[in-house]
């Protein structure tokens, strides 16, 4: 596991920063803005989420550990430039780019849609609003959806919220939940709990 992973275990000394479970985001980011050794404690918040994410994206563990330690590494960098008012859609935003370019650099002949099966044994730390018994019946068909939809409702499994999302992917929070929508509408009928929409009988 890359070192960058492996700081999160052992015993904690004293001296190093401890998250605070009722800190908000922007209170870590201020902590942060003034010592950039508390930027472990945003580390330590999103470490979990970025990873699953990173997961559900390449389908390795190897690869997501690879990717993860890339986005928070991408992140400190970056993080003394940090104007924005989401932290999460902000981190979020460079996992984004970071799976786009391994996926793109490793597979250059397959498109990103045509992974054939995504497995995590972990339950997602929100529920999609979805009226399914299993999270790896959702998980497994998120490949049969049109890259758009997949790629948004992966971040909302990963907590973001609309507007969170579409600073990730550059489009409208509207445009957001109109896919989010869709998408959920269509895993629906994978899952064989509504009927085919007219379009899709037609074959749209």
């Amino acid at each position: 596991m890359p070192q960058l992973l492996r700081t999160r275990s052992g015993s904690q000394h004293s001296s190093e920063p401890v998250v605070e479970s009722d800190s908000s985001d922007a209170d870590l980011v201020a902590l942060a803005m003034v010592d950039p050794r508390h930027f472990a404690l945003l580390y330590a918040r999103y470490l979990d989420p970025v990873h699953r994410y990173c997961y559900r994206r390449l389908g390795n563990r190897e690869a997501a550990e690879d990717a993860t330690s890339l986005v928070f590494t991408n992140a400190l960098t970056a993080f003394p430039h940090y104007r924005h008012t989401s932290f999460r859609g902000w981190l979020f935003t460079i996992a984004h780019h970071v799976i786009t370019d391994r996926y793109r650099s490793e597979h250059p002949e397959h498109p990103l849609e045509t992974i054939a099966e995504l497995r995590d044994g972990s339950a997602s730390p929100e529920e999609l609003a979805l009226a399914a018994d299993e999270w790896q019946s959702v998980t497994h068909l998120l490949p049969r959806l049109p890259d758009h939809q997949r790629q948004v409702v992966e971040l909302r499994l990963a907590g973001l919220t609309s507007a969170e999302i579409a600073q990730v992917l550059g489009r409208s929070p509207s445009n957001v939940d109109v896919t989010q929508y869709r998408a959920v509408a269509r895993l629906r009928v994978l899952l064989g709990l509504a009927a085919a929409p007219q379009e899709a009988r037609n074959g749209a």
